[in-house]
């Protein structure tokens, strides 16, 4: 067993720098802060700018969209609501989210949406918890007209306008088919940003205020939020969308009067928070340490651990390890894991320099958040690049691998 007692070798840590400074000064990502941490050991990396043109450095404290990193923290959310038995993991969505009762899914994913049959049984906790409820981005459905519906309705960010206020969003989701019976095959996004209704229906307050009390205050994570205040707004950097032809610098979201410069009508627990290096380290800090910040516990460890390993069926891994694969040149090689756990991906083979284990996920917005139970490493790596080119996930990729070669023991 790898001790976890361990630091960062400096000839390591050289590296790291030098290999993210290398991707800035390629002109191809304008700015980058990164954080490693092991045991009370953190190494904090603010490189480039915030503009590509220019502007302020990046600092430490620079705020950034996180993008689909959100959904290994929100989902923390629920968990405490399974820690204090307020929910249970089998119990049906529907006592709370009655929308969601007497689903019909789809003969065939690429169906008209009223070729259906019944459900053959109800949503439950436990499905929504593990992405498995029968409804999801699918970028191999695209074009179908389930996927149409989806966006035309709304219900995933910006596409093509905001989300709705969250009883009006779970109302539209509520008038589609499902694409898959519930609980049998893993599917990406929509989950998360349900699980934000239910925790609200269930708590009887806003997912905000909820993650507030019980998450962000307790932790710590005083820059954590779904809208970036106006006094902070300085410190959140534009959001590029390069051209996927030519990489030229387009703007998809400003500071001053962007999507975040405000609070949103529909708090997205699947892409919708934005933060900072020091925050998210104290979240996945607390779960390497089996729910506990200091002395204050957070989680319990069985929740962690829920959370934390994989919770797919043979099937559904397998399933999900074909869409990653299959799509590689889609995602840029992120989502190779294996297995999915509540909310993240969860090692399930040694694929690249990380070991089994590992868990955490990537962000469209150019972010990635993962700790590691093996080594006791937290990283976290945010840029304001967003996937439409690669080049924020080669950086991503390039910093975790000289992440485990700066490992001491």
């Amino acid at each position: 067993m790898t001790s976890k007692n361990g630091g960062f070798s400096a000839v390591g840590l050289r590296k790291v720098r030098e290999v993210l400074t290398r991707h800035v000064e390629s002109g191809k990502v304008p700015g980058v802060v990164a954080l490693l941490g092991r045991g009370d050991e953190t190494h904090v990396e603010a490189i480039g700018t915030m503009r590509h043109d220019g502007g302020a450095p990046m600092a430490r404290d620079t705020v950034f969209r996180m993008a689909s990193t959100s959904k290994p923290v929100s989902v923390a959310a629920a968990m405490i609501l399974l820690d204090e038995c307020r929910l249970r993991l089998d119990d049906l969505v529907e006592t709370w989210l009655p929308e969601l009762a007497d689903r019909r899914v789809l003969k065939r994913i690429d169906g008209p949406l009223d070729d259906t049959v019944p459900a053959r049984r109800p949503i439950t906790v436990r499905s929504v918890l593990t992405s498995t409820f029968g409804l999801g981005m699918d970028i191999t459905a695209l074009g179908s007209p389930i996927m149409g519906a989806i966006i035309e309705n709304g219900l995933t960010p910006d596409l093509p306008e905001p989300m709705p206020e969250p009883d009006e969003w779970l109302r539209r989701l509520g008038t589609l088919p499902l694409m898959h019976q519930p609980g049998e095959r893993w599917q990406y996004h929509i989950a998360s940003d349900l699980l934000g209704v239910l925790v609200a229906r269930v708590s009887g307050q806003s997912f905000e205020s909820f993650l507030q009390e019980r998450l962000f205050g307790p932790l710590g994570m005083v820059d954590t939020g779904f809208h970036v205040p106006a006094e902070k707004l300085d410190r959140l950097p534009a959001l590029y969308a390069p051209d996927p032809r030519t990489g030229e610098f387009h703007v998809w979201d400003e500071a001053a009067g962007g999507r975040w410069s405000k609070p949103p009508a529909f708090p997205g627990g699947g892409g919708g928070l934005v933060s900072t290096v020091d925050d998210y380290h104290a979240y996945f800090r607390m779960l390497l340490n089996g729910g506990l910040h200091g002395d204050q516990r957070i989680l319990s460890r069985p929740a962690v651990e829920l959370m934390t390993t994989n919770r797919l069926t043979p099937e559904q891994t397998a399933q999900r390890e074909t869409l990653a694969r299959d799509n590689v040149h889609l995602s840029y090689g992120q989502g190779q894991h294996g297995g999915w756990g509540c909310g993240m991906a969860v090692r399930t083979y040694r694929g690249d320099y990380a070991p089994v284990g590992q868990f955490g996920w990537d962000g469209g917005s150019g972010t990635s958040t993962y700790a590691d139970p093996e080594y006791g490493i937290t990283g976290i790596v945010l840029t304001q690049v967003g996937m439409t080119v690669p080049s924020s996930a080669r950086l991503i990729h390039d910093f975790w691998s000289t992440v485990y070669q700066a490992v001491e023991d």
